[in-house]
């Protein structure tokens, strides 16, 4: 179960006009955004998935759905107060704060490295320097035939997944507020 759909996009809203880089959007990813995010996933051979900038929670309930019951899940969200909902939701789930410390933070799970990561930051308000942060964590946390799902609101990112990465495949998405962008990334 999720937050109830008005209380969701109300608690987004109120953490975008507060924090709009942090947030990134003024409402929770569309439902189609979801699927098509997650259908590149093939969860039955997914043995370990992070989610990185979870917020209200509406791809991690798929996440949830679709993993077998022995995946490990990691749930990273800064905002204290989303986390500590997702945290009475997903009791299953391990929670972290910074993405920034992805690598450290799997490390004291005992993981060295994940099959996937699912990232909904908003990385296009990010520093450069801070985007590339994250993305030496995301490469140094995934396995060599892992996979990288984010999406965005521009082509923006386009360079430096594909500085980052062999192969990246570019979906859009226009059935979301704002129409987003879906990178796909492997190794």
């Amino acid at each position: 179960m999720s937050w109830s759909t008005l209380n969701e996009k109300a608690t987004f809203l109120y953490k975008f006009i507060k924090k709009p880089k942090q947030i990134g959007s003024i409402t929770p990813s569309s439902r189609y955004l979801v699927r098509k995010m997650l259908e590149t996933v093939d969860f039955n051979k997914t043995n370990s998935v992070v989610e990185l900038g979870a917020g209200t929670g509406v791809i991690t309930q798929e996440i949830y759905n679709s993993k077998k019951s022995d995946t490990d899940f990691y749930i990273f969200e800064y905002d204290d107060e989303m986390r500590a909902v997702l945290k009475n939701i997903y009791k299953t789930a391990a929670y972290c704060k910074d993405a920034y410390e992805l690598k450290d933070t799997l490390s004291s799970y005992g993981a060295s490295e994940v099959d996937c990561i699912i990232s909904c930051l908003p990385l296009a308000t990010f520093s450069e320097t801070g985007r590339q942060a994250i993305m030496e964590q995301v490469i140094e946390s995934l396995s060599d035939d892992g996979i990288f799902v984010a999406y965005q609101y521009s082509l923006q990112m386009k360079q430096l997944l594909s500085k980052n990465f062999s192969k990246v495949t570019i979906q859009f998405v226009p059935l979301n507020i704002p129409p987003a962008f879906i990178y796909i990334c492997q190794k």
